[in-house]
């Protein structure tokens, strides 16, 4: 059996879901990466969005959080997971824009939206680091739930949850 593990690099507007292990690297700003991953299959999948949701006009994309959440269950699913199985990390919706009041800015609402969807799908969110006013580098290992991250005015990758 091999021990390879496959490198992603996930861009935004993007989701990756896979049975084999992978690490998966993303930057985060503003924008919210949900990590999915089942407990009893032990492999994961993770979204990168842009905005909260889709306002109906043009085609319906995963650069909005309601869609991009509603493909990456799904893909979970086809792979074989049962929704009771899986759990969320969420990360990013940092404020890196000044105007208005936090709760009115796109990071808060992208947060909201990834709590909003998960609650509504049964998924338990077993581990976060949103918000602030920095951006951030996630690698989230498929096969092991691991995230690594790093602020992205630091150097240091330290392993987040």
């Amino acid at each position: 059996m091999s021990t390879a593990i496959g490198e992603y690099y996930l861009f935004p507007s993007t989701l990756f879901a896979e049975t084999l292990p992978h690490q998966v690297k993303t930057i985060l700003g503003s924008c919210v990466a949900v990590c999915l991953f089942d407990q009893v299959l032990h492999h994961g999948g993770i979204n990168h969005y842009m905005l909260p949701w889709w306002n109906g006009n043009g085609m319906p994309s995963p650069k909005y959080g309601d869609i991009a959440i509603e493909r990456l269950i799904e893909k979970m699913i086809f792979l074989g997971s049962k929704k009771g199985n899986l759990v969320a990390k969420i990360f990013g919706g940092a404020n890196q824009l000044t105007y208005g009041k936090l709760e009115d800015t796109v990071g808060e609402r992208n947060i909201v939206t990834a709590e909003k969807m998960l609650s509504e799908h049964g998924i338990r969110i077993i581990g976060r680091n949103t918000g602030g006013e920095i951006g951030r580098q996630i690698i989230f290992h498929t096969q092991t739930n691991q995230v690594f991250m790093k602020y992205l005015q630091s150097t240091e990758l330290k392993r987040a949850i």
